[in-house]
């Protein structure tokens, strides 16, 4: 049996599938088709390439409706779940604070321009029957929040397609297994201590399904002793604060990824939140107090 791990980097991220086969060209074909579909994914949903999908359709806000393809329909009907779940906390929409945050300059946005961006945010303002999308005009969706995690669901699938009876997808921490390891183990996945992000808080034990990580040390700045994330609340403008960082096991990682991103959202009713879902998380809180059945 074979051992291989194959890295790349995609979706502005380090990415990585461990794999294991007694066959090298299964192993060779596996990997590069998983690949070519995460870099295909990017492609098609990366706001910063200009003829991408998503490009595509916030060129046309307050222009014109757009219709898209069954993929895009379904990742667009996902985030309108998750915004219906989180009350309205999980919003496709609120990408535009990045216009206002920015975690380089150790300076914080005006309240003036907070008011201004926060009329732009609200998936409830958006014109969508399933099929057709209307943005209003300087609205614009972004799909960060979903694509890398449906891309590691992806390219598992792809791998066990192609031969792959036990291996591991991460894309920068978003991760999917294919079974466990060839001796019945299962994969062990680092939570990174988020006051050490270099050492892990606690190891997970997975033999299947995925697991998806949500933090306050992956983007942030600090003003005065405070630390201001990248992930914002679309109805205040403001980071979050409570929760340092979140994990959630389920079986598909585009379901970890958003339970994850929710419950930093809800701020000090995350754990209560994601025992309500009947999820499997692990949290700890900015005190460093730590919660849930993989704690």
């Amino acid at each position: 049996m074979t051992y291989q791990v194959h890295q790349f980097k995609a979706m502005g991220s380090p990415c990585a599938f461990c794999v294991y086969h007694s066959s090298s060209s299964v192993i060779q074909n596996a990997l590069q088709l998983a690949e070519e579909e995460v870099l295909l994914l990017e492609k098609k949903y990366s706001r910063f390439i200009k003829d991408s999908v998503l490009s595509s359709i916030n060129e046309k806000a307050g222009v014109a409706s757009v219709q898209v393809d069954a993929e895009t329909a379904g990742l667009i009907n996902y985030a309108a779940q998750c915004y219906a779940l989180s009350d309205g906390l999980f919003d496709i929409t609120s990408g535009v604070f990045r216009q206002i945050w920015d975690f380089k300059s150790s300076k914080l946005p005006s309240l003036m321009a907070i008011e201004h961006t926060l009329k732009k945010v609200g998936f409830h303002k958006l014109n969508w029957d399933g099929q057709t999308l209307y943005l209003p005009k300087h609205m614009e969706i972004d799909l960060g929040g979903v694509v890398k995690e449906y891309a590691a669901d992806c390219a598992r699938q792809i791998l066990f397609n192609n031969g792959i009876q036990h291996g591991l997808v991460d894309l920068g921490g978003d991760m999917a297994v294919v079974g466990e390891k060839p001796d019945q183990t299962p994969w062990l996945i680092g939570i990174r201590d988020p006051n050490n992000p270099a050492k892990a808080i606690v190891n997970i034990p997975l033999m299947q399904g995925a697991i998806a990580t949500s933090g306050h040390y992956e983007r942030f700045m600090m003003i005065n002793g405070k630390r201001y994330c990248h992930i914002i609340n679309p109805k205040t403008g403001w980071p979050v604060e409570y929760c340092a960082t979140v994990s959630v096991a389920s079986s598909q990682c585009l379901v970890s990824g958003s339970l994850a991103t929710i419950a930093m959202l809800k701020e000090e009713q995350a754990q209560n939140w994601l025992t309500e879902q009947e999820a499997v998380f692990f949290v700890q809180n900015s005190q460093g107090q730590c919660f849930g059945s993989l704690a």
